[in-house]
């Protein structure tokens, strides 16, 4: 196969798999999903899917956010972990939606990258996920499904992000980004990977990774 087929087979399967793929982490608004979405970090989605109704229940807004202290923030977190950071985080955001930005979380990269403990890949879920602005969220998932399928060389997911947007038409990323994430989950984990399961690497992977698979 060539690379574009190689691609191809890619979106194909996906979107047989996928035809509808839900959005992982439980939230109601763009501000609910930044705060997910930064809890989320280094933690599952099942695990602050289970906070956030407690924490949300409270404060589900920045202006009832910052009525609670930090150390309040803290102690309904703690599940998820780097409940110090994530806690100042979400505290500190909160006020500056508040005194910039009405409220209202901003539809802007720049923007959002500036708030305290939101990164790259917080701020393109969100503006993916929120404001269905193209971006493509490059997570654990994503960065080892794209080099299981030789897409790119895994050194890091900024190249991995790079060469995403690269392969694939921006019309799909804010999708596709969701099926590579439930595939990688269902039929591709770093533990336990049955490589007969996974059709996609099966069919168009990289010939090293497939070779030390079947060598285990």
């Amino acid at each position: 196969m060539t690379k574009q087929e190689k691609v191809n087979f890619a979106i194909d399967t996906l979107n047989t798999l996928y035809p509808q793929v839900p959005i992982p982490l439980d939230h109601k608004d763009p501000y609910t999903l930044l705060i997910a979405v930064l809890l989320s970090a280094q933690s599952t989605d099942v695990r602050v899917n289970k906070i956030t109704p407690i924490l949300f229940e409270i404060a589900d807004n920045p202006y009832d956010m910052v009525k609670l202290t930090v150390e309040e923030i803290r102690e309904i977190i703690k599940p998820v972990g780097l409940s110090p950071m994530k806690s100042k985080g979400i505290h500190g955001l909160s006020k500056i939606l508040i005194e910039k930005y009405n409220g209202q979380v901003p539809a802007d990269f720049e923007a959002l990258e500036s708030f305290p403990a939101v990164g790259h890949k917080t701020a393109s879920v969100v503006m993916s996920q929120a404001f269905n602005i193209p971006a493509f969220p490059v997570d654990t998932h994503i960065h080892r499904l794209m080099y299981r399928w030789g897409f790119t060389n895994g050194k890091n997911v900024v190249q991995t992000e790079r060469d995403a947007k690269r392969l694939f038409p921006e019309y799909l990323w804010n999708t596709l980004h969701l099926q590579i994430i439930w595939y990688g989950r269902h039929y591709s984990p770093a533990r336990g990977w049955n490589l007969e399961n996974d059709i996609i690497t099966k069919t168009i992977g990289r010939k090293t990774v497939i070779n030390k698979y079947m060598k285990k």
